[in-house]
């Protein structure tokens, strides 16, 4: 009994040491397993979020893209619109005093199109009356009306 027990202990002590260096590696591995682990669910975290901003600042860029591309369209429309103005004296000699009216007749253009009728406006006109003047003051279509290039505008900070 003794030679087999001395046989079979350092079997068995191998065997035991083989199954603890196993457990032992075992251990050694899901730990470093679980540090990558750790490492690429912050890796997938970082590259979610930069996805996210970067999808937020490309829909911001493309907005603005968007919005600048349509002011500039306006911008163009309003420069091709233009006003024909004509004015002339009109006296009226119907009665005792001769009446001198002032007519003014506009109408608005697209390119070379049209878009009004001619309005007309007559007023009465005194005598040594600045005629300049008149047609100044009684213009529907002004060029401040009709041009905003003249007006500010709110200049907006992107983020």
């Amino acid at each position: 009994m003794d030679t087999l027990f001395l046989i079979f202990l350092p079997g068995f002590a191998a065997v035991a040491a083989g199954l603890l260096a196993w457990f032992v590696m075992q251990s050694r591995m899901e730990v470093a397993l679980a540090g990558l682990r750790e490492q690429l669910a912050e890796s997938r975290g970082a590259l979610q979020a930069e996805r996210t901003a970067m999808e937020g600042s490309l829909e911001t860029a493309l907005h603005a893209a968007e919005e600048t591309a349509r002011r500039k369209a306006f911008d163009n429309f309003l420069t091709e619109l233009r006003v024909e103005q004509r004015h002339y004296t009109r006296e009226n000699r119907m009665l005792t005093p001769a009446r001198t009216s002032l007519v003014l007749q506009e109408r608005m253009f697209f390119r070379n199109i049209p878009l009004s009728d001619w309005i007309e406006h007559e007023i009465l006109v005194d005598d040594g009356a600045d005629v300049g003047r008149l047609v100044q003051d009684m213009t529907i279509f002004d060029n401040g009306v009709v041009s905003i290039n003249d007006l500010p505008r709110p200049k907006k900070a992107l983020a």
